[in-house]
């Protein structure tokens, strides 16, 4: 056979679900491209369901805020290793990083040494803290693709070009249902106030929230009677840990599986934690509240570190606050509780906040990020 028609393996590393996600979509269009290819590397359901050898899963990595790595440093370390192994074992023909770049930059630098071709997908948030890592993907990575529009300038200021794909998130936020079907379809009251409970895609993550923003839907409730509750529940998580957090209120509370746009575009007011869900909720044009906790250590580090005025996406890609960020301290029930009657009982208010959501998919370029992704990485083998 000749050298040139030999599979291509490639193995590529998402740490956390966002990225399993959008790795997964990027997999899909390469294959179409080349069903030759074989993958392998650190992903959840999603990739695992596109084919890909999963050596270690996302969910054993998945931590927020700088000082809760320390629980999971050994494991996290320990995979380091194994994935540093696998490029002598198997040797890739590319390496794709998607985000999370504390663990993928070290690994862009061991692959670097080895001669194999790094393609990084989704851009660390270089434009919000450590501006500095930018010369490290410099020396290490081969092609990087961004998905914020104003990333490629933040790249370009320091003498690197980067690809603008759009975001991903256009071609996945979709919808099957009508609201009304929707809560018809989930055995949900048709003409009551719905509210979607998104404590986040990581049960670190949620521990900390889930209780705060059960005790706020409480308030909700007695505020407003007819008031219903969903969590779609992200597959990163164990129905069976969230339980034990639900079944201590006595509230209407639905958590719903496998349906995550459906549910949380049948919602009337989303609570949602920082990250990729506020955009999908932007996308499915449902007002929020953005709702952050992370140790007090951690919280003190950023706030020294990173400079950004907002920290939901939402409100980033916005260029101002769109919709109310409630952090650390302000993340409580009583707090929580409050935004979401002002919102709900609000008519003109909940109005402007779809007005202003409306806008954030004409800022995030045009659909086809995959597509678009996939042709640089294929390009690359």
């Amino acid at each position: 056979m000749n050298v040139a028609d030999k599979n291509k393996t490639i193995m590529i590393v998402a740490g956390e679900a966002s990225g399993d996600m959008h790795g997964a979509h990027l997999v899909r269009e390469m294959l179409k491209a080349d069903p030759r290819l074989t993958f392998y590397g650190i992903g959840g359901n999603k990739l695992r369901q596109e084919g890909v050898d999963i050596l270690a899963d996302a969910s054993e990595m998945a931590v927020v805020g700088l000082t809760e790595v320390i629980s999971k440093l050994r494991s996290i370390l320990n995979i380091m290793r194994m994935m540093k192994r696998s490029m002598d074992e198997r040797r890739p023909d590319l390496v794709i990083l998607i985000d999370y770049p504390d663990f993928n930059l070290p690994l862009a630098k061991a692959a670097r040494k080895k001669g194999i071709k790094v393609f990084y997908y989704i851009s660390p948030q270089v434009w919000a803290w450590r501006r500095g890592r930018i010369k490290t993907i410099k020396q290490t990575v081969d092609q990087m693709a961004v998905i914020l529009p104003f990333e490629v300038e933040t790249y370009q200021n320091r003498g690197f070009a980067v690809t603008y794909v759009g975001h991903p998130l256009l071609d996945m936020v979709k919808q099957r249902f009508s609201r009304q079907e929707a809560r018809k379809t989930f055995g949900l009251n048709e003409d009551q106030v719905t509210v979607g409970i998104l404590p986040g895609s990581r049960m670190s993550e949620a521990g900390k929230l889930l209780p705060e923003l059960l005790r706020a839907a409480e308030i909700l409730k007695k505020e407003i009677p007819e008031t219903q509750f969903v969590l779609p529940l992200a597959d990163t998580l164990d129905e069976k840990k969230i339980n034990p957090y639900v079944s201590r209120h006595d509230l209407p509370i639905k958590i719903i599986s496998g349906h995550t746009y459906d549910v949380i575009a049948c919602c009337d007011l989303a609570l949602v934690a920082s990250g990729t869900a506020t955009l999908e909720t932007a996308l499915l044009e449902v007002p929020m509240i953005i709702v952050y906790r992370i140790s007090w250590l951690s919280y003190a580090i950023g706030r020294w570190i990173v400079d950004v005025k907002n920290i939901g996406l939402v409100n980033i890609v916005a260029g101002k606050t769109v919709v109310p960020e409630l952090i650390q301290n302000d993340a409580n029930a009583v707090r929580i509780a409050a935004e979401a009657l002002f919102i709900l009982k609000n008519r003109e208010r909940q109005q402007d906040m779809i007005k202003e959501l409306k806008g954030i998919r004409a800022k995030l370029g045009e659909a086809g990020a995959s597509v678009r992704a996939a042709r640089i990485a294929n390009g690359l083998l």
